[in-house]
């Protein structure tokens, strides 16, 4: 930041000043922790000439306190991938199971808008493709895009792609069955502007015009923001519909589509990009990441790392902190081997 041409390049200039943001608090945590370390130590040999139960009882959760302030800089620690500090765009969708299946894509956005609250994230819809109208006023998903801001949101995040099953008995049969859906779950970094490497052509995008629409069917705005861009050479389509005028929507749907270009340049360096499109994962049977069961028993297990709960109320309000850092720590583990 010394460089005086730093200051030339306005968003270089902000993505330095983050980066030293983010490095100074990883800092001052760990000066912090230090200090309660020997605030403990003290405590305890003060404890041990003159035992006191309440005052042990307060080192106790003082001890759990700051077991946890350790564990959360531990993870950003870990957290060291090239895209890990960025934000992250989130594309659930619908999979196999019907109704049932639009039903739990709009309780996987809830669980991830619940999450993100609690970390301090910011969470704006970008699109929503609303299904048909449920009883007792559900609202149905077939799509939604999220864009999630905060430090180390994809890095956080980036495991939680993958297939999501849910098990439970289905409030759409008149036989009250048990059924099976599937959700599909997408997460992007989103490329700063200096990361980018990709020209886009004009030639090799379609653009489309479209109104915004709620559940239902009814238009959320009468003129024609939301933005549909297809690259035709790969045929990714992106959608946003968030912003209020069409420019701006625009804007963020080639920043999504700039992400998806380059998350997909790295992986074309092991397969041509038509193999990699026969591998898409399925959200059905078989490609599941994690279970949500509701019936005859309950029961949350992630299948990467056996981590599971029966309290599967407290997951889908958002609390899969568990979940999240055990894929870490593996991540970890098998890196360090």
């Amino acid at each position: 930041m010394e460089y005086s041409g730093v200051w030339d390049d306005l968003e270089k200039q902000k993505e330095l000043s983050q980066e030293a943001a983010d490095l100074e608090e990883i800092i001052f945590q760990s000066k912090e922790i230090e200090k309660e370390l020997k605030d403990l130590k003290d405590f305890s040999e003060i404890l041990t000439k003159q035992p006191d139960p309440d005052l042990e009882k307060e080192l106790e959760k003082k001890k759990k306190d700051l077991q946890e302030k350790i564990r959360n800089l531990k993870i950003k620690v870990f957290l060291s991938g090239p895209y890990d500090k960025n934000n992250a765009i989130i594309t659930i969708r619908s999979g196999a199971g019907g109704q049932d299946a639009q039903d739990w894509a709009t309780m996987i956005v809830r669980m991830y808008q619940r999450y993100c609250e609690r970390k301090g994230f910011k969470i704006k819809i970008l699109s929503y493709s609303y299904g048909d109208p449920g009883p007792e006023g559900r609202i149905l998903t077939k799509e939604a895009i999220l864009e999630v801001k905060g430090a180390y949101a994809y890095g956080l995040l980036k495991k939680e792609q993958g297939v999501h099953r849910l098990v439970r008995l289905s409030p759409f049969s008149a036989q009250n069955l048990r059924h099976t859906s599937f959700v599909s779950v997408e997460v992007i970094p989103v490329i700063r502007k200096s990361e980018r490497k990709i020209e886009i052509k004009p030639e090799d995008l379609k653009i489309e015009t479209f109104r915004a629409s709620g559940p239902g069917g009814q238009y959320v705005n009468r003129r024609e923001t939301a933005v549909r861009i297809t690259h035709l050479p790969t045929g990714i389509v992106v959608t946003c519909q968030s912003e209020r005028s069409q420019s701006m929507n625009r804007e963020k749907a080639i920043e999504i589509l700039l992400s998806k270009l380059y998350q997909l340049r790295e992986k074309e360096e092991k397969e041509k990009i038509d193999k990699l499109r026969d591998k898409n994962i399925k959200a059905s049977w078989g490609h599941q990441i994690r279970s949500y069961i509701f019936h005859s028993y309950k029961l949350v297990k992630d299948h990467r790392t056996n981590i599971e709960t029966s309290d599967i109320e407290r997951v889908l309000d958002g609390e899969i902190d568990d979940f999240i850092e055990a894929e870490i720590m593996l991540l970890q583990k098998a890196s360090s081997n």
